[in-house]
């Protein structure tokens, strides 16, 4: 979801919440018969003749379809709109120029950085994904840790993966986030005899 969807989501939820507060206002002055202190022309009845006239003409059919159509393109649009695309193609590198472009997968960098981690002493298990998180490029790592490892050296290994993977990728805007975790049991070590 970009930045203009959002903007537009706050404006729509602004413009209906004034309109909700205005709506129930007026409702519960009228209710109150206080509403004709603010508005002195304000109908003592609802006279809803003038609505039901106009659903027996004929363009209403033609006008209530097209609204309805109008309102299903919106609905379709405001719906894909929202759908998470955080995901991350193909990146231009620094030094593409009018002779040749430079361009790195970075789920590539990504699964390489995860296979270099993964190897590291006291890592079980690592994965990784590249997306989008506020304008920058984030590669998102998860490992998993033995009980016993020794944080230095795994400390020590995802500094030099996130320092190696900033290197390939080249990019001001990448960022790498690691999440480490901790096995609840440690791997049985299969016996020798």
């Amino acid at each position: 979801m970009g930045r203009a969807v959002l903007g537009l989501d706050r404006i729509a939820a602004l413009i209906v919440g004034f309109v909700l507060l205005v709506v129930g206002l007026a409702a519960a002055a009228w209710g109150a018969d206080l509403l004709t202190r603010v508005w002195p022309s304000a109908p003592e009845q609802l006279a809803l003749r003038t609505i039901s006239n106009a659903f027996s003409m004929t363009w209403w059919s033609w006008a209530a379809g097209i609204a309805g159509a109008i309102c299903i393109l919106l609905a379709l649009w405001w719906l894909l709109a929202h759908l998470p695309r955080r995901g991350v193609g193909t990146l231009s590198l620094p030094g593409s120029g009018k002779n040749g472009r430079l361009s790195v997968d970075p789920a590539g960098a990504a699964s390489t950085a995860t296979d270099v981690l993964a190897e590291a002493p006291g890592v079980r298990s690592a994965s990784s994904r590249v997306l989008r998180d506020r304008g920058e490029l984030v590669v998102d790592v998860k490992a998993t840790i033995e009980p016993s490892a020794d944080l230095r050296s795994v400390v020590e290994a995802t500094d030099e993966v996130t320092a190696d993977l900033a290197q390939v990728l080249g990019r001001d805007d990448a960022r790498a986030r690691i999440q480490l975790g901790v096995a609840r049991r440690g791997r049985q070590q299969s016996r020798v005899r």
